[in-house]
Parts: structure tokens; sequence; C-alpha cells
């Protein structure tokens, strides 16, 4: 037997995942004395990584409120820029996120990927056991228990993840200092040090090495340099506006 209902509104932000409330944004939910409001919101679609403030009756309440019938609640998407306290500002991303990782990785940002898929209890919990941001498209996995911190990915273009990702936590950017296939620290490197790697057109042509301290991969301006190029340079453009 359903109990007493509560009026939810929730910002145009967060309308996409709650179908039933759309085109206004509002939906009616039962309350049962029991469940908290963060529960019903997730109930309703939405994880609590994407939620900010939350008002019942024009006043500012925690997710383990408890709503009772009648209530009338707003639900606030989060402030950008977010800030994560309590560690560094690092990541980790589920297995369909991997161009987003090296693009990351490519500017410098502490980012954890795996491209086989650890599954959902895995990748939450080394989200918490190393205070990582956990990046998903996946709503389920966002509303595990055990998530340290989480966001959702909103687009399924790299650029607009990447612009995302970056307007959402302005994390500081090192570009060029970390490994795009491991996320280990790049350190210079002499040719010599790396010859094994090069092929006879790369060993002739370029004198300047920069080598993973992890993995031991070696890095040069090759082909692909300007289009990676492109890309530090708008993340660096946008992170000087945005500061």
């Amino acid at each position: 037997m359903k109990g007493p209902e509560i009026h939810v509104e929730f910002a145009p932000e967060l309308h996409l995942f709650v179908p039933r409330a759309r085109p206004t944004g509002a939906a009616r939910a039962a309350t049962d004395g029991v469940s908290t409001l963060g529960h019903l919101v997730e109930s309703l679609g939405v994880p609590l990584t994407e939620v900010g403030t939350l008002l019942v009756d024009g006043r500012e309440v925690p997710p383990g409120h408890i709503p009772a019938g009648g209530e009338s609640v707003r639900v606030r998407p989060v402030q950008h820029p977010q800030r994560v306290p309590g560690a560094p500002l690092r990541f980790l991303l589920d297995v369909h996120l991997g161009t987003l990782a090296r693009r990351l990785r490519l500017l410098g940002v502490d980012t954890a990927y795996e491209s086989t898929d650890l599954g959902d209890p895995a990748l939450a919990a080394l989200s918490a056991a190393e205070k990582r941001v956990l990046l998903s498209r996946d709503r389920g996995l966002l509303r595990r228990r055990e998530l340290w911190a989480g966001a959702y990915v909103y687009s399924t273009r790299p650029d607009e993840q990447l612009k995302e990702v970056l307007d959402r936590f302005r994390p500081a950017l090192r570009p060029w200092t970390r490994c795009t296939a491991c996320n280990g620290l790049l350190r210079t490197a002499t040719k010599e040090e790396v010859a094994e790697q090069l092929k006879g057109g790369t060993q002739r042509s370029y004198d300047v090495f920069a080598q993973c301290t992890d993995c031991g991969r070696a890095y040069w301006r090759g082909a692909h340099h300007e289009q990676l190029e492109a890309i530090v340079e708008r993340a660096v453009g946008r992170s000087g506006r945005d500061g």
C-alpha cells in the first residue's frame, strides 16, 4: 500500500534521468516513513552523484532527510566547478571511456582505466580504496553505496566528454607529463635509451624523446602530434578562461 505522496521537481539538467517527469520536470512519489529522500530521488532515476542541493518546502536538507507526505521537494544539479574534498583530484573511468581516459592523461590528469571490464563491484571498491572520482555513463554503477565519489558522463562524443569533465571539476592540467597507455609519469629520455622501440625512419627523424617511468613506453612528436597538440591547446585555453 502506498504512503502519503510528496511533490518532486527536478532541475532541467536532470530531466533526462526522469522520463516520467517530462516535460515539466515534476513527479509525485509515495513515502513510507523510513526511506530517505536520497533513496527516493535515486528510485526516480537520478544518481545522487548528479544531485546538488535538496530543498524541502524551501529549506535545504541532507539526502538522509525522511520525507513526509505533502512536502514539496526541489532537486538541483551539482554546481560547477564541483569541489571534491578529502583527496587530490583524480579519476577512475569505466571500460567504455577509453578515449576520454587517454585524453585526460594527455593533459596530465591522474586517470585510472583498465581496458578489460573489472565489473561494477570492483570499480566501486577501487574508487573507495584510491579515493578516485568514478566517471561513467552507467547509472546503476553510480548508485553503488561503496563509491567514494562519482559523476555521470552525459555525452557519447569524446570531445564533449572531455569538455564536460574539465568544466565540472576544473582539474589542474600538466600536459605531456603522463603516459596515455598506463597513466605513469613521463621523464626525458635519450635516443639511446628508447632505441629498441624506434623504427628506422623515426630514429633518423627525431631527437627529442620521453619515456614512461612505469611501463617504459617511448614518446616522440610523431605523425599524430598536431592532432594531440590541438586537444591540449583547446583544453588549456578553456582552463585559462575559466580560471
